[in-house]
């Protein structure tokens, strides 16, 4: 790989961008005469004029070494061994440079799979060995404490002007050792608005089936990324386009494959993503549960109407049933750990309770600590459907909130007397016009 040097007078990175927890780690490593540097997504964000979620270091001191520099360090990972110094809740991830596998280290620190997947990495290396190890051109640039240079191996600073995103080494390769990086592909393609590079693109949609080699808890975690970073409605759409959201979310495949966005059930879907993009965007809180509850909501209608018919099932077990299908089904492809699936279970369960009003069943639903997550999901339903009734109950829980004690208690009244009309004249008789003998 051929190596350039931008000098610090040459780029726009300024350690007043960086924050203090990274300059920290980066400072001591080098007075203790390590190499140092900022590295991958921090630079590439920082290049772009863009402030990083997180600042990563790379260095050649092995995570021991780290560990014996920071007390404030613990040393994780499985696959590939990394140091992270706790600052509070602020962490700053620390990798040694990896290596090739072809060294003799690799026979004993590395492990493969048939299919060429990464199972075991610990395997250290030069910074030049370590900048082929990385997956995109973009993330293959570190800026060096020493100096504060930045050093590009792989035409990344190139790739940046030319908005383009693309893979280091052949593509098929890179993608059999992992195939998340297929994912990545994506998430960064949409979150930096690049285009991904025809050769990067081209064997996804033959290698995408490996993800379902992935562990299921891994891809929970990417799928985080994916749809809960601001970018997850236009995120959907290109996990779509690259059949990419079929190994995820299997039971979408029959449902979507069409892509009808004037469908309610893929409106709905669309609508709940723009949600909650607009949400991280204002950084309030979001919740993993919501949007899962979301995208399997129309899984789960057309479940619950299955059981109806071949069971002869009420309503209130054919729903039962169907959540536990769906949930069960789901989790085989994308682990969702417990805490988030009790919630998607009673964002389902208050759908119903939302409808039951009368007497004191209002204000129970209200205590409900999912009651606005509940309501959020409502309001949307309505909006996708367009029915009138769904409607009408959205707006009757929004006056509610927007309504004190008194007003609550007059509402639930109005609603008790009309209930109480319409049953009457359900249970008043005909006259009987026939004569009598």
């Amino acid at each position: 790989m051929e190596q350039q040097v931008i000098p610090r007078a040459e780029h726009n990175i300024s350690r007043q961008d960086i924050s203090e927890n990274a300059l920290k780690v980066l400072y001591r490593l080098h007075k203790s005469g390590y190499k140092a540097y900022l590295v991958g997504g921090g630079v590439r964000d920082l290049l772009l004029g863009k402030q990083p979620k997180d600042f990563d270091i790379a260095t050649d001191a092995t995570p021991e070494q780290i560990k014996g520099l920071f007390r404030n360090c613990r040393l994780v990972g499985r696959r590939f061994r990394l140091a992270h110094i706790l600052f509070g809740r602020d962490i700053i991830e620390v990798a040694t440079f990896r290596g090739h596998h072809d060294s003799e280290q690799a026979n004993t620190d590395s492990k493969r799979s048939d299919e060429g997947m990464l199972l075991r990495d610990n395997v250290y290396g030069s910074i030049e060995e370590d900048a082929e190890r990385r997956d995109f051109t973009v993330n293959a640039l570190y800026y060096n404490i020493a100096d504060f240079s930045v050093v590009d191996f792989a035409g990344g600073i190139g790739d940046i002007a030319e908005r383009r995103l693309q893979l280091i080494g052949d593509p098929e390769t890179r993608y059999r050792e992992d195939p998340v990086r297929m994912l990545r592909a994506v998430r960064f393609a949409v979150k930096l608005d690049f285009d991904i590079a025809p050769e990067s693109l081209a064997p996804i949609a033959e290698y995408g089936h490996l993800l379902k080699d992935i562990p299921a808890a891994r891809l929970f975690e990417e799928s985080l990324k994916l749809l809960l970073s601001g970018e997850g409605k236009e995120t959907f759409k290109m996990l779509a386009q690259t059949q990419l959201l079929y190994p995820l979310f299997p039971l979408l495949k029959p449902l979507l494959q069409q892509w009808d966005e004037d469908a309610p059930e893929l409106r709905f879907i669309l609508m709940a993503l723009a949600s909650t993009d607009k949400r991280v965007r204002g950084e309030q809180k979001v919740t993993p549960a919501f949007i899962f509850a979301a995208l399997l909501w129309p899984l789960l209608e057309i479940k619950k109407d299955e059981l109806l018919v071949e069971l002869s099932l009420g309503e209130h077990d054919a729903m039962a049933m169907a959540m536990n299908w769906v949930l069960s089904e789901q989790c085989k492809s994308i682990a969702i750990p417990k805490r988030f699936t009790t919630g998607i279970r009673e964002i389902w369960q208050l759908q119903s309770r939302l409808d039951r009003r009368f007497g004191k069943r209002a204000f129970q639903t209200f205590a409900h600590p999912r009651f606005r997550a509940a309501f959020d999901f409502l309001e949307l339903r309505a909006k996708a459907s367009q029915d009138q009734q769904l409607g009408e109950l959205a707006q009757w829980w929004q006056q509610w909130q927007r309504s004190n004690e008194q007003g609550r208690n007059s509402m639930v009244r109005e609603l008790n007397k009309s209930a109480g009309r319409n049953n009457k004249r359900r249970r008043r008789k005909p006259k009987n016009t026939s004569n009598e003998s």
